[in-house]
């Protein structure tokens, strides 16, 4: 059943004979569709399977819902991308998916739901050794455990476990709108204030049918383009620092806090929190501000041109990350990528595009093909471009009006779909409300929920050195993955 991204949608217009579920999400999945959210639904006692697919080149949203008991077909041997879903689905509900090749937790510690849930992939052979990292890392990092399966310094195979922290942000919408919610979403990924915020956001305004003024969709739009300024250009620093090339390291370390403290002008928070609201923002700009941002943004993007320029002029720097941690077109459509990484290997998925909202109109994207550490560093400098010019534009042209609508209760036993395009991929929010017009279940797909595995395809047949370079390259949220 086709839907609106911005627009709710009755529950009942989108169920299907259960006989016919299965068949009929595979064959829209077949014909090119792509998994946005896929989760059960608790309903009265029983559950039911709900899927978004996402036609991105057409712009089009279909979902899908059937009730389901005790067990169902397993997808992912046909469509890779499915296979967190499937083992979230079993993890948190029970339901089982038949066939499915590795059914063990994602999250939770339910080791004893299947036998040797537990074990970790093992490749055996003369001379093929092991290396286990974390969960406890270093310093202030979040946990998160990486299994390596090696021969001499080749790797066969990576795992990746995370799940370690149990947050329970998902149980947290329940029962809302509430006065914290907006803080639940701003806090899901501290790197994506502005990205999470918004999905939620989108989510409860369609559920209320509110329409948020221009002014205020240009405001989020230059909030969400600063926080892709600031974290583009602390991982292209990232990145440097980890090819021990330290002046585009240090220079970029200062340029990522000159784009949060542009973040701090206009709302008190360096990471953008309390912007954002259903219905519009709490901030608004004067004059005075505009022009101090401008100044502020040309001189901060100028120096970040001249110390990314460096990147790019240093032949020891484009050597090291030239075909090093490969993912192709191939791999990254199968497993399901979004954002940089995706574009990085040709892939062209990016939401402000495919779906636009807000003040995405006839946006253009930025695609690269070869799907090494080199094309992800170089997606970034082509976005951190384009963010710049968009919040110059729009700062000039920040059009009259008010800030916010007067949002509304929810419309009862009702879905929506809240997509943004934060600075790491897609986000998806999917909120349901009971007969009480509350949140009776919420959905979050935060972009590093697809993006894990494509680490873990970076490193295979690479060497185990590599492993730094190649995350940084990606930089996947660990709590965005634990909700």
């Amino acid at each position: 059943m086709k839907i609106d991204h911005l627009s709710s949608f009755d529950l009942s217009s989108i169920e299907i004979d259960p006989a016919l579920f299965l068949d009929t999400v595979s064959s829209r999945l077949a014909a090119g569709g792509r998994a946005l959210a896929y989760f059960a639904l608790p309903d009265n006692g029983i559950y039911r399977l709900v899927m978004v697919i996402g036609f991105d080149r057409e712009g089009v949203m279909e979902a899908y819902s059937a009730p389901a008991a005790g067990s169902f077909r397993a997808l992912t041997p046909h469509f890779p991308e499915l296979h967190l879903f499937e083992r979230e689905i079993y993890e948190q509900h029970g339901l089982k998916p038949e066939g499915h090749p590795w059914l063990k937790p994602i999250r939770f510690n339910t080791p004893g739901a299947v036998p040797g849930v537990a074990d970790y992939f093992t490749v055996h052979g003369s001379q093929v050794h092991e290396v286990a990292v974390g969960p406890v890392h270093a310093g202030v990092i979040e946990p998160g455990h990486f299994r390596f399966q090696c021969h001499g310094e080749k790797v066969f195979h990576l795992e990746i476990m995370l799940g370690y922290q149990h947050r329970g942000v998902e149980r947290s919408f329940i029962g809302g709108p509430g006065p914290r919610s907006i803080h639940y979403a701003e806090t899901l990924a501290g790197d994506t204030t502005i990205g999470h915020g918004w999905a939620y956001c989108a989510a409860m305004e369609a559920l209320s049918g509110v329409n948020v003024p221009r002014r205020a969709q240009l405001l989020r739009g230059i909030m969400l383009e600063l926080e892709r300024l600031a974290n583009h250009t602390g991982d292209l620093g990232a990145i440097s620092g980890d090819v021990a090339y330290l002046p585009t390291a240090s220079f970029c370390g200062r340029l990522r806090g000159d784009f949060l403290n542009m973040t701090a002008l206009i709302c008190g928070n360096r990471f953008g929190r309390n912007m954002l609201k259903p219905g519009g923002v709490n901030y608004d700009l004067d004059p005075a501000l505009i022009k101090e941002l401008k100044l502020r943004l040309e001189a901060t993007y100028r120096d970040t041109a001249d110390a990314v320029s460096l990147l790019w002029e240093n032949a020891s720097v484009t050597d090291r990350l030239g075909n090093t941690g490969v993912v192709d077109k191939v791999a990254a459509e199968g497993l399901g990528l979004v954002g940089p990484a995706a574009r990085a290997s040709g892939v062209g998925l990016d939401t402000r595009r495919n779906f636009p909202y807000g003040p995405y109109e006839n946006f253009t994207m930025s695609v690269s093909g070869s799907g090494d550490v080199y094309s992800r560093a170089y997606v970034r400098w082509l976005e951190i471009q384009k963010s710049a010019e968009l919040v110059a534009g729009w700062l000039d042209d920040l059009p009259a009006g008010p800030i916010e609508a007067e949002f509304g209760p929810l419309k009862p036993n009702a879905a929506a779909v809240g997509l943004t395009e934060g600075w790491r991929g897609q986000i998806c929010h999917a909120a349901v409300t009971g007969p009480d017009g509350l949140i009776r279940h919420y959905k979050i797909v935060d972009p590093s929920f697809h993006n894990w595995q494509g680490l873990a395809m970076a490193l295979r047949g690479g060497e185990i050195s590599d492993f730094p370079l190649c995350n940084k390259s990606f930089n996947l949220s660990y709590c965005g993955r634990d909700l």
